[in-house]
């Protein structure tokens, strides 16, 4: 499980321990509904971490958004963890996350976000 900690200032998608899913699975996903470049960080619940570029926050209800980040994200892919600031009550497309590393605890690599796709994630 990932879980995306509801604050203004600073937001960190964190890795449950023992979180088991196969490294940088990216399940087949449906657009459904026009990109969007900001989404109200109220909504984010959850975010999944799927390998170095794609990230699927999910919201209320069974409903995600799918971010493809436009370059790979050195580490994103094997931390599946990242912390973020903005002043905003928004997450946005121009917004940077910045990968963190649990051992030793560290910043890692900096990226933009890219914008934020609805979608219908395929059921396994």
């Amino acid at each position: 499980m990932r879980i995306l900690l509801p604050a203004a200032i600073a937001i960190a998608a964190i890795a449950a321990p023992g979180a088991a899913r196969d490294r940088n699975e990216v399940p087949a996903a449906t657009p459904d509904g026009k990109p969007q470049s900001c989404v109200p960080i109220i909504q984010l619940r959850e975010s999944l971490v799927r390998n170095d570029r794609v990230i699927d926050f999910h919201i209320s209800g069974d409903r995600y958004y799918r971010v493809t980040l436009p370059q790979s994200c050195s580490g994103l892919g094997s931390e599946r963890r990242f912390t973020y600031s903005t002043s905003l009550s928004q997450l946005c497309s121009t917004d940077i996350i910045t990968v963190l590393y649990q051992s030793p605890p560290m910043r890692g690599a900096s990226c933009g976000l890219g914008e934020f796709q609805p979608v219908k994630i395929a059921k396994r």
